[in-house]
């Protein structure tokens, strides 16, 4: 069959599946006469890929989604991630760490990312390890093999689960720092292990790690060459500039691995809100969050891709990057609509800064996804929920009603076992329509960037 037949055959059996493909270059529900036939087929490409940027919303199930259109966009609007055109759905189910034969339905974020980036199922809180605690070979460490410049970007703590995954392997996810390894004793420096999650990030050595977790870097080392002095410490021995605030990332030089690390804990949030309480709220606005310092998602994501194309622009091989937004669902946890909403708004953002690059550099395969469902559901305004509930004001100008009742009021609220969404542009997009797992994703990107 030639390559033409295979394309075709393709288009149509992506056709026939039904996936949901969106009219680039519009914010339009049903653009166009409705026919996405050309669009669909001009997106299937296969090959290899110069460079693939990676968007994991964490806990951005398709209620999320849908909640953060509504509000900010309208019913009828469409999102940056709405326009990918192709999508499908995966699975997120962990494994049991006593019997890995048995799912666990609800995974968290350690075990998902350990999906997508090692091609492995494995327990909740487990870091690129299999289920009996060995280590697994990462897609970044795969691309940095490869030739492939590298990045890890979040708001988060550098070292939380979903960047960490990338660079790290211990056997519990809360081993962030040299102080923080009670849970993981072998994986400790001291006792002949690689060293927590910071230490270890810094000996993989990835091109640039932006996001928070300052003070899991501050920390001590407690053996090995770096004994007695901090992580940051070790960063700076090998090569990183070190930046602590948005003036300081903006001044970095391409030329130089870059260690951003913006706040002490996670990075602040965008918006703030109402937080759903039993009985319900009056109607409101969400509105910027004034304790905001910087810099925001996009403006990571910007310098990264930036940052990531000068150094490979000469060179054969181009770059990995991952970008998360991890604060949707630190908000879900926490039954906050405005949150999740602001976070879920500006890693669309980011999303849009992916695309932008990708439509000038045609061999960038953009995958956005999530790492599991969460709790907030839209329900109707007379529903008279057991749990925790806030009313917002849409762009609509219309009320919409926002739900969390995984958990009782005062508790954090749960992450759900529902599949979620996984969309794509350019070389290997088309692996992610119909329904497959997290650790086809591995595959997927495995292929994309030609690593083994």
């Amino acid at each position: 069959m030639t390559s033409a037949a295979r394309t075709r055959r393709l288009a149509a059996i992506t056709l026939t599946a039904g996936v949901a493909v969106s009219v680039l270059g519009t914010g339009l529900a049903g653009a166009g006469d409705g026919d996405r036939t050309h669009q669909v087929r001009e997106a299937i490409h296969g090959g290899k890929a110069r460079n693939v940027i990676l968007l994991i919303g964490d806990g951005m199930g398709d209620s999320e989604i849908t909640i953060a259109r509504n509000y900010a966009k309208g019913a009828a609007g469409r999102l940056n991630m709405d326009t990918l055109p192709l999508t499908g759905a995966y699975t997120t189910y962990a494994v049991q760490k006593a019997n890995p034969s048995l799912p666990e339905y609800v995974t968290d974020s350690a075990a998902s990312g350990s999906g997508w980036a090692t091609g492995h199922k494995t327990y909740n809180g487990a870091i690129s390890v299999t289920p009996d605690g060995k280590p697994q070979r990462t897609i970044l460490e795969l691309a940095k093999q490869a030739g492939f410049r590298t990045g890890d970007v979040t708001t988060a703590e550098l070292t939380d689960a979903t960047p960490a995954v990338l660079a790290a392997h211990v056997t519990d996810r809360g081993c962030q720092g040299p102080a923080d390894m009670k849970n993981c004793p072998a994986n400790a420096k001291e006792n002949g292990g690689q060293g927590s999650i910071a230490e270890q990030q810094i000996q993989t050595g990835a091109d640039l790690y932006l996001g928070g977790g300052r003070a899991r870097f501050a920390q001590t080392v407690k053996a090995g060459p770096f004994q007695g002095k901090t992580v940051v410490d070790q960063a700076k021995a090998a090569g990183y500039n070190v930046v602590t605030d948005a003036a300081g990332l903006a001044a970095a030089k391409p030329g130089q691995r870059l260690l951003g690390l913006f706040a002490d804990g996670n990075m602040p949030q965008e918006w703030t809100g109402p937080a759903a309480k039993v009985g319900g709220t009056d109607p409101a606005k969400c509105a910027p969050n004034t304790q905001f310092s910087g810099p925001h998602l996009s403006q990571m994501a910007t310098k990264a891709i930036d940052a990531l194309d000068a150094q490979t622009r000469s060179k054969r091989k181009g770059f990995f990057l991952q970008i998360e937004g991890a604060s949707i669902d630190k908000r879900d946890h926490a039954a906050d609509p405005c949150g999740q909403i602001g976070e879920t708004v500006e890693f669309d953002n980011a999303v849009r800064v992916a695309q932008e690059y990708a439509r000038r550099h045609p061999g960038t395969l953009v995958v956005t996804t999530a790492d599991h469902g969460h709790t907030s559901q839209i329900i109707p305004l007379d529903a008279k929920s057991p749990g925790q509930t806030a009313t917002l004001v849409t762009a609509d100008n219309a009320q919409m009603k926002i739900n969390y009742a995984t958990n009782p009021a005062g508790e954090s609220q749960e992450h759900t076992g529902t599949e979620v969404r996984i969309a794509a542009r350019g070389p290997q997009a088309a692996n992610v329509v119909g329904v497959t797992d997290q650790t086809d994703l591995f595959r997927t990107l495995r292929r994309a960037l030609g690593a083994r």
